[in-house]
């Protein structure tokens, strides 16, 4: 395996991101060890969020969140996806799968001996954190998921999606900040855009950026489907607090909030919140709303 580490000096003064970084080296299955990078910040001993970006974010995704949560004494835990931010980037596209993701993670918790954090996830955060929490429900103490979504293939996947996963795959220009400034309802600042384009120097970095759209299950038979379906078997009986949080101007993901808030016995009698003004990132257009309602969250479910 081939892996890629973007240099330190592309991330040198980013705007609105004066956390320190961290690493943990994890492995999954058979792959080499790579090295994880996370942002930790609050009292270590206060209760944890752990915050899962998607595509194509990082735990940029998660500034005013991580700010908001360790100035009201929680702990802020926002690991960057294998491929993403400073975590390291295997080069070959093939690298990158569903499980791997799952796994990863998991053991990035275990590694970092995490006590019944509270997943706040978004896009493929939720893809890959909801699977945790299905198959570990122990090991959590709440959710709260942004426009994010568990798909098993078995209904007819929204015409975006397709496309975006043939963009992502065979697009000549992949510039993540503009990308993600395409479903956000105002513009990104300059600092922003350049935030998100800085863990990728050249197209050679941004194997698992292009990959990701591609692992999202559309298929019946696709390799993910049977572990999302048990997945969705188990959430159903998670009692802990389950929040939604959404965008309602997003073409990905609208409406299944209202699925999660059906089938998951935990999201019976939550405050659930629906953004008109926000789109797919609801951090980006709606950040102060969504640090106080994660505020807020944590309160209500730990005390």
């Amino acid at each position: 395996m081939v892996v890629l580490r973007t240099p330190d000096a592309a991330f040198r003064a980013l705007a609105d991101f004066p956390f320190a970084p961290h690493y943990v080296d994890v492995t999954a299955g058979d792959a080499p060890s790579l090295r994880v990078h996370y942002i930790d910040e609050g009292p270590r001993d206060a209760p944890a969020v752990l915050m899962l970006h998607g595509e194509p974010t990082w735990s940029y995704l998660y500034r005013h969140v991580i700010a908001a949560c360790s100035a009201a004494g929680v702990r802020a835990i926002a690991p960057d996806l294998v491929g993403f931010g400073r975590s390291d980037k295997p080069a070959d596209r093939n690298d990158y799968t569903y499980q791997r993701h799952v796994d990863w993670i998991s053991d990035a918790m275990q590694r970092l001996d995490l006590t019944r954090p509270i997943l706040l996830c978004h896009d493929w955060g939720g893809l890959i954190g909801l699977r945790l929490v299905a198959e570990h429900p122990e090991r959590f103490s709440g959710v709260l998921a942004m426009n994010t979504s568990l798909p098993t293939g078995d209904r007819p996947a929204p015409p975006a999606l397709l496309e975006w996963q043939r963009f992502a795959e065979y697009g000549a220009e992949f510039a993540p900040g503009r990308l993600i400034e395409r479903t956000c309802v105002r513009l990104l600042r300059v600092g922003a855009l350049a935030a998100y384009d800085a863990p990728f120097p050249d197209d050679t970095y941004k194997a698992g950026a292009r990959r990701f759209p591609r692992l999202v299950p559309t298929t019946p038979d696709d390799p993910a489907s049977a572990a999302n379906r048990r997945a969705w078997t188990s959430l159903a009986t998670f009692t802990k607090p389950f929040l939604t949080v959404f965008g309602e101007q997003d073409p990905y993901t609208t409406g299944v909030q209202r699925v999660f808030q059906r089938k998951i016995a935990g999201a019976a009698g939550q405050p659930h919140v629906t953004l008109p003004h926000a789109g797919h990132f609801v951090c980006e257009d709606a950040a102060d709303e969504v640090a106080r309602l994660v505020t807020a969250f944590v309160r209500s479910t730990c005390g």
